[in-house]
């Protein structure tokens, strides 16, 4: 089941009744979005506990469409690396630290 901001933001105020409905989806929105400008700078983010978001740049490439079978021209894109905590590794894998 995948997480939507909803959702997280139901999760934030069963944590913290004492906050604004407003005031937690305004703080989700800015941390999201110092995420989203951090990686379009080309910075890492680190969310100690959680992972680590990198971009990465894909090469151009020349590839096949599977149901055609004719070659596509793919040009260089950035994409997101995402590499999980020791911490996160552990708790989904039920190791003890």
């Amino acid at each position: 089941m995948a997480i939507v901001k909803s959702k997280l933001i139901k999760q934030f105020k069963k944590s913290y009744p004492n906050f604004l409905t407003r005031d937690i989806t305004k703080l989700i929105d800015i941390v999201l979005k110092e995420i989203k400008n951090s990686l379009n700078r080309g910075e890492s983010v680190e969310l100690r506990g959680f992972g680590t978001f990198r971009t990465n740049i894909q090469k151009e490439s020349i590839r096949r469409n599977p149901k055609t079978g004719t070659k596509v021209n793919v040009p260089k894109k950035r994409t997101i690396k995402w590499k999980m905590s020791k911490d996160l590794f552990k708790k989904l894998n039920n190791e003890k630290k």
